[in-house]
């Protein structure tokens, strides 16, 4: 029997390495995103994580590139709505960055398997493993 697919909460960076696309990170972020299209594995995104991807993209080419960004992301990855008691959740966390402790509740509240990012230092005293796109992709297979 085929063990379901992982659920990974994929972190803003990740998407942008592909969208804008940073070179250095640009290929394996392409690869687990593709595996994700693929139903390889289960895509989830923090639901602030969609409006600052508009916002970025918006702001670096433009509007219509930005709503082709946000459907193609909604098309592939499920967002992960958030209460109020989840951002307070966030706030115990004690992470220096909000940003980064919403995005691992995102995960802890998905149930995620792994918190997809190239930042795992920034995640280490979290409740959910981050790891980066590649060392995930041998796993998504």
């Amino acid at each position: 029997m085929t063990p379901p697919p992982l659920r990974l909460l994929i972190d803003i960076n990740v998407i942008l390495d592909v969208v804008l696309p940073r070179e250095e990170w640009f290929t394996d972020s392409a690869a687990l995103l593709n595996r994700v299209s693929e139903k390889r594995a289960i895509g989830l995104v923090a639901a602030h994580a969609i409006t600052t991807t508009y916002y970025i993209v918006a702001r670096k080419n433009g509007r219509a590139a930005a709503l082709t960004t946000v459907a193609d992301l909604l098309q592939m990855c499920d967002a992960v709505p958030m209460t109020s008691a989840d951002f307070q959740r966030a706030l115990a966390l004690g992470l220096k960055d909000f940003e980064d402790a919403v995005t691992a509740t995102a995960a802890l509240v998905a149930g995620a398997d792994y918190l997809v990012t190239r930042n795992e230092r920034d995640f280490k005293h979290v409740p959910v493993v981050a790891r980066s796109p590649a060392a995930l992709l041998p796993i998504c297979v």
